[in-house]
């Protein structure tokens, strides 16, 4: 049995898949979400949870898919912690960085989503003229970091895009 929309939003259950078959397994149990959900410095979201619709949207409107977790990062050791219960518990898993992902592969259905989308840091190094940026920095916001000391990228066009997709080639 592969998991819709209507089987999620009835169960309220994230399921683990079997990763050949794509076949659902069995429910995670809820004191490893919970043990899971106390280790992070971010949020962990829930199907009706406030602000869970907001974070599985992406640009592409057409995209509408429910995932069983939500974890909005905060930091890295919130994204080990993410792909190590992901691993121990077999869940579908998607990454979503600055959310413009046209394709959809961003959100998940079922699974765990991490978000990245709350990690904006930007540093700017003007002696290496370089720039480091978080995986949910957006191309507008890493072009006015970068224009505040002189500089500019040739990342790409779209100010909305997401940075980590366009470097990894998602966009």
């Amino acid at each position: 049995m592969t998991l819709n929309k209507k089987s999620l939003s009835q169960t309220k259950q994230v399921v683990s898949r079997d990763p050949v078959l794509d076949l659902e397994r069995k429910p995670v149990d809820e004191s490893r979400i919970t043990a899971f959900e106390s280790n992070l410095r971010g949020r962990l979201l829930r199907p009706g949870d406030e602000g869970y619709d907001l974070s599985r949207k992406v640009w592409n409107a057409m995209i509408d898919k429910h995932p069983g977790l939500v974890a909005k990062c905060a930091g890295a050791a919130d994204v080990v912690a993410s792909v190590d219960f992901a691993r121990e518990n077999g869940l579908l898993v998607s990454v979503k960085g600055g959310g413009h992902n046209v394709a959809g592969k961003a959100v998940c259905d079922g699974g765990l989503m991490i978000d990245l989308s709350g990690m904006k840091s930007i540093r700017v190094d003007v002696a290496a003229r370089t720039a480091r940026a978080d995986p949910g920095v957006i191309l507008g916001e890493l072009d006015r970091e970068t224009q505040a000391f002189g500089l500019a990228t040739t990342l790409g066009i779209v100010s909305k895009t997401g940075i980590a997709g366009l470097t990894l080639g998602e966009a």
